[in-house]
């Protein structure tokens, strides 16, 4: 069964979105959306929240997620968060059938 995760990234300064914007012009969000197993990986800017980004992110299943989790991306991912500040909040959503 898929499932839903989303991640709001949280910083100061346009730091979200800076963040957002250096993982799709490096090339890991569309590394991360050809992984076996992704249904979804797009960023959004809350109106009322100019320093959050809210990553929405569906796997097909837990599986596929935990390989993405063990993929050396995720080092990147991590850099990246360092490099801009941010703190994270996440949600993890199942699907109704």
């Amino acid at each position: 069964m898929g499932f839903t995760v989303n991640i709001y990234y949280t910083g100061t300064n346009g730091n979200a979105r800076k963040f957002a914007e250096e993982m799709c012009k490096s090339g890991v969000v569309d590394r991360i959306r050809a992984e076996k197993g992704n249904l979804r990986y797009e960023y959004y800017y809350p109106v009322d929240f100019s320093e959050t980004v809210l990553l929405i992110d569906a796997w097909e299943s837990q599986e596929a997620l935990d390989f993405h989790h063990k993929s050396p991306m995720m080092k990147e991912i991590a850099a990246l968060r360092e490099k801009y500040g941010l703190k994270m909040r996440v949600q993890k959503f199942a699907e109704i059938e």
